[in-house]
């Protein structure tokens, strides 16, 4: 039976596998399109711009703005009941992506709408593998 009190870890499989390896050694890593030249967040193995598969793996520099977010008061699973309340939130990247991850490091009072923001990474108890996640520029 798990472990109700851990937080979800990653399973990464073919096509995620070489994302959760950048997380692991602090990158956060996105596709890019070699035809239309187009970003794209989460990985597949067609672009969702264009459908061609010429897709390129490159480092975000880890710089962004909030474009929407929550403030969750109540803890979806039990593991999270110690962060609330916390802040979900959508991440624009200056790399033309945008992804949903936690705002850490950070009152949720503060957190505004086109807020910067830059990549951090953190570790989860009982796994080796690393969450992107935000915290204030």
């Amino acid at each position: 039976m798990a472990d109700v009190r851990a937080k979800p870890v990653p399973v990464p499989d073919g096509i995620s596998r070489h994302y959760w390896e950048g997380a692991n050694l602090g990158e956060f890593r996105y596709q890019r399109c070699g035809a239309c030249g187009k970003a794209q967040f989460y990985a597949r193995s067609a672009c969702v711009h264009c459908h061609a598969t010429q897709l390129q793996w490159q480092k975000a520099g880890g710089g962004g703005r909030i474009a929407s977010f929550s403030v969750i008061h109540r803890a979806p699973l039990p593991a999270f009941a110690g962060d609330v309340p916390y802040v979900l939130a959508l991440v624009d990247l200056d790399e033309g992506l945008r992804f949903m991850c936690n705002v850490l490091r950070c009152d949720p009072a503060q957190v505004r709408i086109g807020m910067p923001v830059r990549v951090c990474f953190e570790s989860r108890p009982g796994s080796e593998q690393t969450i992107p996640q935000v915290e204030p520029a």
